[in-house]
């Protein structure tokens, strides 16, 4: 019984798988070599963010306008105390000074394209004067020929790499020693060294063109003259008929003497014999034509400045014995004349000094 019962079950079993495997659609080639099917869900492209427009390039800075004289050019100071800097701009180290009356040498003119306030926009880079310190380092020049040795060494306006190049030397050249401190020695200005100086502070003499070549002189005419042309008549001239002669009337003497010639008479030389009252003080400026000056003891202004001839009348024998006078009200007198670097202040050549009472 419970056999028949276990055929009947496998029996059933056989029939259902049969019938499952005729509803299944047989696999063709091609469905073979695809692909399987996925539920997964088809990649979705992620947006990029757009593209960023190029930058624009930047503006260049504007450039300060620099024009290199062909020639180099001669100028004179308009005044006294002219800043001779080591740049071309207004807080750049100071060098020297120019007095009023000066020549220098222009080498080239520099328009500052944003210039600060209160600052000069024209600049013109000049031949260093003589007295402007120029300093080097120690380590590129030879100690013992003083010769430099790198092919191009920096001239500076003091004794420091922070202070303005003033110009270069070249290798070999020989530099001359003036001082040196630390590191770093100050030289004899050399002839290449340069600074700059405002350009309204100076007066330009540009020099006057070449005079202009003669024109040609025209080239005279030349007219043919063919054989046909008759010669134009020879007109003789007459005969000169000679003047009458007239006999010269007998010279008359003279019946007055002649009036006796004016005698010259050289006026003497009068000298203006002044005397002044005031304070003896030590003179500013170093153009000065003399070392000390004469103050007025009411508007502190300057009279006139002092000089005592070695040889003189009286009590002080020696210019440099004015030194005692330093600071103290005196009266001078003397003789006083104009110099003519200094045509608004007159010198006097002392004759006599004493204390004011």
């Amino acid at each position: 019984m419970k056999t028949n019962h276990w055929f009947t079950l496998a029996g059933l079993l056989c029939a259902a798988l049969a019938v499952s495997a005729a509803d299944t659609n047989p696999v063709s080639p091609a469905q073979a070599d695809a692909p399987a099917p996925t539920d997964a869900k088809p990649k979705i492209k992620a947006k990029t963010a757009p593209e960023k427009k190029a930058a624009a390039p930047a503006k260049p800075k504007r450039a300060d306008k620099s024009e290199v004289l062909p020639t180099p050019e001669p100028a004179i100071a308009k005044q006294n105390h002219i800043n001779v800097r080591g740049q071309a701009a207004i807080g750049s180290e100071i060098l020297t000074h120019l007095q009023k009356g000066d020549y220098v040498t222009v080498l080239e003119e520099i328009t500052l394209a944003k210039p600060k306030t209160d600052e000069p926009a024209k600049w013109l880079r000049i031949a260093l004067p003589t007295n402007a310190p120029v300093w080097i380092h120690n380590g590129f020049v030879d100690p013992a020929t003083k010769a430099v040795t790198p092919n191009k060494l920096n001239l500076r306006g003091g004794p420091g790499e922070n202070y303005s190049i003033l110009g270069r030397l070249s290798k070999g050249a020989v530099v001359k020693e003036i001082d040196v401190k630390d590191q770093w020695t100050r030289i004899e200005t050399p002839a290449d060294a340069y600074g700059f100086v405002a350009a309204h502070l100076l007066t330009r003499q540009v020099p006057a063109p070449a005079p202009a070549e003669p024109a040609p002189k025209p080239i005279d005419t030349i007219v043919a003259v063919t054989p046909d042309a008759k010669p134009a008549p020879v007109v003789e001239p007459a005969p000169a008929v000679p003047p009458p002669t007239i006999e010269p009337a007998p010279k008359a003497e003279p019946t007055t003497t002649p009036a006796p010639e004016p005698s010259v008479v050289i006026e003497p030389v009068v000298k203006r014999i002044v005397a002044r009252e005031g304070y003896v003080r030590r003179a500013v400026s170093p153009a000065a034509p003399t070392f000390f000056e004469l103050e007025s003891p009411d508007t502190k202004k300057i009279i006139n400045y002092l000089y005592w001839p070695k040889q003189n009348t009286g009590d002080i024998k020696d210019t440099r014995d004015i030194k005692q006078f330093k600071g103290f009200r005196v009266i001078v007198t003397g003789e006083e004349s104009l110099d003519e670097r200094w045509p608004n202040i007159p010198v006097l050549t002392l004759e006599n000094i004493q204390l004011a009472p």
